[in-house]
């Protein structure tokens, strides 16, 4: 009999619900065999989405591990789904830690890979695969360990709660649905933000805790025209208008700011680059206003972005016809502003460098929540240095400001602080999250369980 393509699915899900190897004996083996288990999910939003049965398979695990199938619900929503398990502490009154992540991926496509991106592979010293970085390693090592203690018999004085939405990589919907269900919460780890930098030779360099994220935000730039007839040319041409406007705002900087965040991650990183960046970032952190130290963090593109708001063109449109001026022009300015930054004070400000009242300026965000930084809690950043220290001693600590967005904007969003603690440490050469060959150092495994039992441990004790 032939078999059905949905009879394959039910099958495959069927086989990834059974228990994991027999083999895997220790906390570190048993992340490893949830990992892989996960990349081989294809959960990616559209057709095929199989978040839903990632995270059904993550509820068996965790029931098998000793969770009360009551305490781990899974909520569809669309084509997706999240998941929420909550280990109760003994002390009620006391709010719960949330350890946060998501289990959806971006597309891969496995033509473009040297492996197919849904197969996982251990070899060389990796653990490849779409996920393997973002985030369904940690996700996977963040519930060994849970496992693990529950084994061991700990009892958590505040509840722990693991919370893994189901669509990060694009709309976000159950990202802010499981906020709203968490927001009496104590804060937020988020177990896809921070992390540690590797140098080349495999040295750890330095670990960072993420205690803000930029706003990500786009707004729509339109001239129109009554436009006319190609052979008889007007003064005023809507695309050369949108254009000189463009030009204007590309040359604009917006005035750099300093937050007690952004001077940590200076001061801590100032010392591991070159002496000319060095020196401008010690410059810098002393004076956000120094022009000299401006100009050499501005002209460098993995530093601009940590010196307050920037703002570019990253499309253009315009006319209709190629024998007609044009009656319509448009542009989108995508922005990343500095957290504490309004949105709208930002679209004034490039209406005011535009410096054309025939130029509009409307706001087409979608998904995205301005939020304020994260205050740098001693009992946070304490434990993150224990455990830090207890697997990787010596190496510095200090917080960061993200560029991108995560789900910790949804709890900052209630009123919960969220900090990216993840454990693992990466190169530059070797981070392609959302790229193609996917990969991530599996050193960081037996590393990642310590350091998670040891945060978990001094913030629910």
């Amino acid at each position: 009999m032939k078999m059905t393509s949905k009879l394959k699915l039910f099958l495959a899900c069927t086989a990834a619900m059974t228990a994991l190897p027999a083999q895997a004996q220790t906390a570190a083996d048993v992340g490893l065999a949830i990992a892989k288990k996960m990349i081989a999910f294809r959960s990616v939003r559209g057709p095929g989405n199989q978040t839903p049965q990632l995270a059904a398979y993550l509820k068996s695990v965790l029931v098998g591990g000793g969770f009360a199938a009551s305490d781990v619900t899974v909520t569809p929503v669309d084509d997706t789904a999240y998941l929420i398990a909550t280990w109760r502490g003994s002390d009620p009154a006391l709010k719960p830690i949330v350890f946060s992540g998501h289990i959806d991926v971006v597309e891969a496509k496995p033509a473009d890979w040297q492996r197919d991106p849904f197969t996982p592979v251990v070899e060389n010293g990796y653990l490849y695969g779409r996920g393997a970085t973002d985030m369904k390693l940690d996700a996977a090592l963040a519930i060994a360990t849970l496992l693990d203690m529950k084994k061991a018999g700990y009892t958590p004085k505040r509840g722990i709660v693991l919370a893994l939405s189901g669509d990060e990589e694009t709309v976000m919907k159950t990202s802010s649905l499981i906020a709203e269900t968490l927001k009496n919460a104590e804060m937020a780890l988020n177990i896809d933000g921070g992390g540690g930098l590797y140098a080349e030779d495999g040295k750890a360099e330095y670990f960072t805790i993420g205690a803000a994220e930029k706003t990500y935000a786009d707004f729509q730039m339109a001239v129109t025209n009554p436009g006319g007839h190609s052979s008889a040319p007007r003064k005023v041409n809507a695309i050369n208008e949108l254009s000189a406007a463009l030009v204007r705002i590309g040359n604009y900087r917006f005035t750099p700011q300093l937050s007690p965040i952004t001077k940590g991650y200076f001061e801590g990183v100032a010392p591991r680059q070159t002496p000319a960046i060095g020196a401008a970032m010690r410059a810098f952190a002393a004076n956000p206003k120094d022009q000299a130290a401006i100009e050499t963090l501005a002209a460098n593109p993995g530093y601009v972005g940590q010196i307050g708001t920037t703002c570019v063109t990253t499309m253009i449109s315009g006319g209709h016809a190629l024998n007609a001026l044009p009656q319509r022009a448009t542009a989108n300015i995508n922005c990343r502003i500095f957290p504490g930054v309004k949105p709208a004070t930002v679209m004034a400000e490039l209406a005011k460098v535009a410096a054309d009242p025939g130029v509009t300026f409307s706001d087409v965000t979608e998904g995205s929540n301005p939020t304020d930084a994260s205050p740098l809690r001693a009992d946070l950043t304490g434990a993150v240095k224990t455990a830090m220290g207890a697997i990787r001693p010596g190496v510095p600590v200090f917080p960061s400001m993200s560029a991108g967005a995560s789900d910790s904007m949804w709890y900052r969003s209630v009123g919960v602080p969220s900090y990216g603690v993840s454990p693992t440490f990466i190169k530059q050469s070797d981070d392609f999250s959302h790229g193609l060959n996917e990969r991530t150092p599996i050193d960081n495994i037996p590393l990642a369980i310590t350091y998670y039992r040891s945060l978990m441990t001094s913030l629910t004790k």
